[in-house]
Formats: structure tokens, sequence, C-alpha cells
């Protein structure tokens, strides 16, 4: 079954199918201080791929967890748009990849698009947890050159 999104505080948040999801101040993050704690969602595809988002203040983490391929990668582009479009907008998204053993050419495509709109956002975009298998094909095809390396631990934005 695949979860919907929905919006009850302007961040997105999972439904159980058909039950809409009420809005929870625990649930979504807001805290009566101002402060925003961790913000949690997971779908699943009908193609296996789960993609877990979490909410960090004004930072985004989203974690897809299973393999990126041309059925697939339409989920992880409308998350990764969900976020991008979401008011207001987060000032870092990181795309934790090492769930990930295998992605095709449309999943390179869907983070390059990302990486495009949150540049014109200002928003500063970056991969991490990259295993072998997908550190390499970004390689190969020269993709990994539009990322900067910016730690050690195989995080690149």
């Amino acid at each position: 079954m695949r979860r919907l999104t929905e919006s009850c505080c302007g961040r997105p948040h999972a439904s159980r199918g058909h039950e809409p999801l009420t809005h929870d101040s625990g649930l979504c993050g807001q805290t009566g201080n101002g402060l925003r704690t961790v913000t949690r969602m997971a779908a699943n595809s009908g193609s296996n791929l789960e993609i877990s988002v979490e909410q960090l203040g004004n930072d985004a983490i989203i974690r897809p967890s299973g393999r990126i391929n041309v059925d697939s990668s339409p989920d992880l582009r409308d998350r990764l748009l969900a976020i991008l479009s979401a008011e207001p907008l987060p000032r870092a998204i990181t795309v934790d990849l090492a769930g990930v053993p295998y992605i095709e050419t449309s999943g390179i495509a869907t983070l390059i698009e990302a990486l495009r709109i949150a540049r014109h956002h200002h928003i500063k975009f970056s991969l991490q947890g990259l295993n072998s298998p997908v550190l390499r094909l970004l390689e190969v095809t020269g993709v990994l050159a539009l990322f900067e390396a910016s730690s050690y631990e195989q995080k690149v934005s």
C-alpha cells in the first residue's frame, strides 16, 4: 500500500491509507516554545522502494531504501519535489543513499533535477552514504562532478 502525504501545519505528513492524518502537535514536531523536533514519514511504493523523511528543524533528511529504478524513481521525485515546494523551504536537504544498493539513470536524473531546483532556491543539497555500486555509477556517468565533496564520510553536496 502506498502512503499519501498530507499537510496539517505546512509540512507533509503520511496518512494511513484512506484515513486522513489529523493534526497532533507532538506528531508534526511543533512544540510550545516554537522549536521543532524531528518529524518522520515513510512511504512504500508499489516498486518496493521505501522513502523516509526526517525534518530536523529547517533541514530535511531523505532516506530511500531499496532499488531506485524506472518504476521507483517517480516516487522519489514526488517526495523530493514536495519537500522543495513546502513552505517554509528547508535550509538543507540531505539524501542518504546508504540503503540503496542499486540506482538506474532515472534515479540519477531525479537527483540532478532536485539539485537544480535546490540551487535555484539557495538550498544546500547533499548526498551521503554512497555505497560502491552507487558511487561507481555516479563517477562513470560524470554526475559526481556536479556535487562537491564535503566530507570524508562519503557525503557530497
